[in-house]
């Protein structure tokens, strides 16, 4: 097995697209990296029918992708097998406040900024209740300081 780098893409399933793409794409302002056009062909629709109806977004040199197969009403739980939640990476803690101000601002709740040690993140879940964070490291202080 060779060693890895990084994850090279997470895919979501989620109920309804079109409210967690306004939701992604508000929360994250995420560039498309592939989607279904409306007037795509017959051809280019079966090239790319795993995508389910849903969009990939590009997230640094990953992907993060939705996919619409979820039956209405169905829920996200972390206690369950599967994912426990999905972490973003962000330069600081000022990033982190900022996007506590945007979340408070699109009216969604939160867990505040967190200070757990060896970094801050702030936790917040998607319209399916699938729950996210953004998470800043802190700084390392030189040895010297200890």
């Amino acid at each position: 097995m060779p060693i890895t780098t990084a994850y090279s893409h997470v895919r979501l399933t989620v109920t309804d697209i079109d409210r967690s793409r306004a939701f992604y794409e508000q929360v994250f302002g995420l560039p498309i990296a592939l989607e279904v056009a409306d007037d795509a062909d017959e051809a280019t629709r079966e090239q790319l029918s795993y995508l389910y109806g849903g969009v990939i977004y590009q997230v640094g040199n990953a992907l993060l992708g939705l996919r619409p197969v979820a039956p209405a009403g169905d829920r996200f739980d972390e206690n369950r097998v599967g994912l426990d939640h999905l972490s973003f990476l962000v330069d600081g803690v000022a990033d982190l406040e900022n996007a506590a101000r945007l979340l408070d601002e699109l009216g969604i709740a939160h867990a505040g900024v967190k200070d757990i040690g060896m970094a801050h993140l702030l936790e917040f879940r998607d319209p399916d209740n699938i729950a996210l964070e953004l998470y800043a490291w802190k700084p390392r202080r030189p040895a010297s300081e200890g």
